[in-house]
């Protein structure tokens, strides 16, 4: 599932590509992740609509349209959006040195389509591949949206710049007796922090995933506090971790996972020092780490 870092560049992209364009129509072969409307009532409500900006609660991503309305998107397991322009002749010079990662089987399972006009009236769409077909796409009121309770219940987003030592000291307060490699991927408590970001930041820290947030002192909850702020930024400037499915507006893939240190590396040396990395689970979700960096 794509974390805060993938639906960040989602976000980001979106704001550069689309802002200010307007929504001629819309398609799709699978209603049902359209929430709370028919088909033909959502393609009618949001049709003429000008996008005025995009924004990210956790992994959640809103569109902000005209007349008060908001599309809500959350991505799931498998879902990324894909903004495409109309293709240029892919035999002239110019494309000769240019991948076409639309044309990669990952991006090839588009289930909705968002047909826009640029202010020069130029086409383009925004597609949604998903492979799984578990994407949820809502639109409503704006004020709506933001009263939804899956929405009222996140906690702090995790690059939020409220997030200090002390907030975050009175979030943990709440889960004293839970490892920190649970409470870390609690989303009523902290939004945006997943599996792969959750190993990586408790590598980064020398933190040990099963150790409970008593047994932690309090240079312990500032490093990981710290590493969680640098692996974010991090992995939002290299657009993301393409351990599966995930891939930009572009299509093409983020460039994290080139230098994971933990996640998904059980059996390799640790680059570090060369200990197995190894995994092990809690709560039924896999975490990876190295037994001689995190204590």
């Amino acid at each position: 599932m794509p974390e805060l870092p993938e639906v960040q560049t989602v976000v980001d992209d979106l704001n550069k590509k689309i802002k200010g364009d307007s929504i001629a129509d819309f398609w799709s072969d699978w209603p049902k992740a359209i929430k709370g409307k028919s088909l033909k009532e959502f393609r009618e409500t949001i049709k003429g609509r000008k996008i005025l900006d995009a924004r990210r609660i956790g992994k959640n991503i809103f569109i902000n349209l005209s007349g008060g309305k908001t599309l809500y998107i959350h991505l799931k397991m498998t879902g990324h959006l894909l903004i495409k322009s109309k293709i240029q002749n892919p035999k002239s010079k110019s494309n000769a040195k240019k991948q076409n990662y639309f044309e990669d089987k990952v991006n090839q399972y588009v289930h909705h389509s968002w047909k826009l006009k640029d202010r020069k009236g130029k086409i383009k769409k925004m597609d949604f591949s998903d492979l799984r077909k578990f994407a949820k796409i809502v639109l409503d009121d704006t004020e709506k949206i933001k009263g939804l309770l899956e929405i009222k219940k996140l906690g702090i987003d995790a690059m939020d710049p409220g997030l200090t030592f002390k907030k975050f000291m009175q979030i943990l307060e709440k889960r004293k007796n839970k490892p920190i490699g649970l409470v870390l991927l609690e989303q009523e408590l902290l939004a945006g922090i997943g599996n792969i970001y959750r190993s990586e930041i408790l590598f980064d820290a020398g933190i040990l995933p099963t150790k409970t947030v008593k047994e932690l002192k309090v240079h312990d909850l500032k490093k990981i506090l710290k590493s969680a702020k640098k692996i974010l930024k991090k992995a939002i400037r290299m657009r993301g971790t393409s351990d599966s499915d995930y891939r930009d507006t572009s299509g093409a893939p983020g460039n994290f996972q080139k230098i994971l240190k933990v996640y998904g590396r059980t059996g390799k040396k640790c680059l570090k020092c060369d200990t197995i990395i190894i995994s092990g689970k809690i709560g039924q979700r896999t975490f990876f780490y190295c037994p001689r960096c995190q204590r």
